[in-house]
């Protein structure tokens, strides 16, 4: 029997974020194999976060630039290790490299931090995202930890052309893996357009996307109240919904004007099935939206912007609502959208059969299991084709090596100096 280690950046909430479900889905897909699957954090506890025993996970907190690492992962031998995000990665991944050499080392990359990053320094500077931009220190780093690693899962189609085209990065380096559904346990009948009301946002507040996106509806919402009114519709609320709200989120709220702060959502699907249309206007962001895909699970047509639907469908003009990357645009399709029954079902026509072409778990779950069997059992002869990773694994001057091990030995030495002072 297998057995995998997961290095989570946070501890899983799948009810706040698409990546802490993204996340369950895998240790899930890992347990059905019948393998033991113990997850690790050095992060805080939250209330929140998912009760990994009642999934059957083994789970504990680990200590960032410790030597205690080492003794863990040495007596637990994992066969796998997964690292969520690639700090996680550069923190251990020349630990367990060290301590369990053999073992398969994966990074789940979640979405490419360096392409994020470069679109919010643009965004921030109010022009076009460069080059420059892109192949920034964190670039450097995300790209460095890829190809430590044995392979990485990438969730965007987009993406990986981004690491082929720009980052040289070889294909034997990465699998693509979006959303895994069980879409045997997906809703099968959604409300109908009559039944109901209003137009909802959800993310998490602390994600940067989110926020710019909350602060360019605060901006874009009277414009289509107006334009509702005009049209003799005049109850129309726009319900922002969201895990850790912060009190310049709560200020915001505005009954008058039907823009509402509702904060943490219970249940993300009823939230969604409530609501007639789903708006997301990003201006940056990476990897695909969990928001969006939960949308089209629901039967709600969504609003949002090229980079919103990134990566989620092969032809942009099957999307099921509108994109729109204009003021404009997005004030006339959520308008539109909101009064107008037959575009409205028009939206719901694909929504099946992308999600099935697509992000079928039954599909894309079992192929991942495929790929990391097979490089089980050819670990070595791939880990010669890759070099690259070789070479940096390898290299004297490694930097997360070295700075964790002085950050260490700083520790020892002011417990061992507060000690002395104590005696």
């Amino acid at each position: 029997m297998l057995s995998v280690l997961v290095i989570g950046y946070v501890w899983p909430e799948p009810n706040s974020s698409a990546a802490g479900s993204h996340m369950l889905s895998l240790l899930r897909l890992y347990k059905q194999q019948g393998w033991n699957v113990t997850f690790a954090s050095p992060a805080q506890t939250t209330e929140h976060m998912i009760n990994l025993d009642d999934e059957g996970i083994a789970h504990c907190n680990i200590q960032l630039n410790s030597d205690c690492f080492d003794q863990f992962v040495s007596d637990l031998n994992p066969d796998i290790v997964m690292f969520d995000r690639f700090m996680m990665e550069e923190q251990f991944g020349w630990r367990v490299e060290k301590n369990c050499p053999n073992a398969l080392r994966i990074l789940d990359t979640e979405d490419l931090q360096c392409l994020r990053n470069a679109r919010h320094q643009a965004v921030k500077q109010n022009r076009e995202m460069t080059l420059t931009d892109l192949y920034s220190d964190i670039a450097k780093r995300e790209i460095a930890a890829i190809y430590r690693s044995d392979l990485s899962l990438i969730i965007s189609d987009y993406e990986i052309e981004l690491l082929k085209n720009q980052f040289s990065v070889p294909e034997q380096q990465f699998h693509h893996l979006p959303f895994m559904l069980d879409l045997d346990k997906l809703p099968h009948q959604v409300p109908c357009f009559e039944e109901r009301a209003h137009f909802m946002m959800i993310g998490n507040f602390r994600h940067a996307p989110n926020w710019d996106s909350v602060l360019e509806m605060q901006r874009l919402w009277p414009q289509i109240r107006q334009r509702l009114k005009e049209r003799g519709e005049t109850d129309a609320e726009l319900h922002i919904w969201g895990s850790y709200p912060p009190p310049k989120a709560t200020a915001l709220n505005n009954p008058k004007t039907g823009f509402l702060i509702k904060g943490w959502a219970e249940d993300a699907y009823d939230t969604f099935k409530s609501a007639r249309v789903c708006l997301a206007p990003l201006r940056f962001g990476a990897g695909i939206k969990g928001k969006l895909l939960d949308a089209m699970v629901c039967g709600t047509p969504s609003i949002t912007t090229s980079i919103g639907s990134e990566g989620m469908l092969s032809d942009p003009s099957q999307w099921p609502g509108s994109i729109a990357d204009n003021d404009d645009a997005f004030i006339e399709a959520a308008v539109e959208l909101y009064l107008d029954q037959q575009a409205w079902l028009r939206t719901q026509q694909n929504n099946k059969a992308l999600l099935k072409n697509r992000y079928d778990g039954n599909q894309t779950g079992p192929a991942l299991i495929s790929r990391i069997k097979a490089l089980l059992e050819n670990l070595e002869q791939h880990r010669l084709q890759n070099f690259t990773g070789a070479m940096l694994n390898h290299h004297s001057l490694k930097s997360t090596q070295y700075m964790s091990q002085w950050i260490t030995a700083k520790n020892k030495l002011e417990s061992t100096l507060e000690n002395q002072e104590k005696s």
